[in-house]
């Protein structure tokens, strides 16, 4: 029976160490959840978002290119936030930049768009 008491007793300041240094533990844990989602999610989406931010500028007429909306059509005009865009042999339309999905070389059939994958 007086084990016991002492058993705790001795127990009671072992706890409290190991406390201090699983705090310190559970903070690197964290920076390293941290990194690794950095690096494997937010570095490649910013990556990929200055890529498309540069195909979109870099945008000239006669280029063909594939609209999100799935239509392809011949850049005839640049404008400052917008496209004309020559769908049919007489019809053009206009659209914002950001609707540009790809720029296609002359032959080239569209490729996959990354974000239904």
């Amino acid at each position: 029976m007086y084990l016991l008491p002492l058993t705790l007793a001795e127990a009671a300041p072992a706890a409290t160490d190991s406390a201090g240094g699983s705090q310190f533990q559970f903070i690197g844990m964290m920076a390293i959840m941290f990194a690794i989602m950095y690096f494997l999610m937010i570095r490649p989406q910013k990556r990929r978002e200055k890529e498309r931010k540069e195909m979109i500028a870099s945008v000239k007429s006669g280029a063909r290119v594939l609209l999100t909306s799935g239509i392809i059509g011949e850049v005839v005009n640049v404008k400052e936030s917008t496209l004309i865009i020559r769908i049919a042999e007489s019809t053009k339309v206009e659209v914002v930049r950001a609707a540009i999905s790809q720029i296609l070389e002359k032959g080239e059939t569209p490729t996959e768009i990354e974000g239904s994958k």
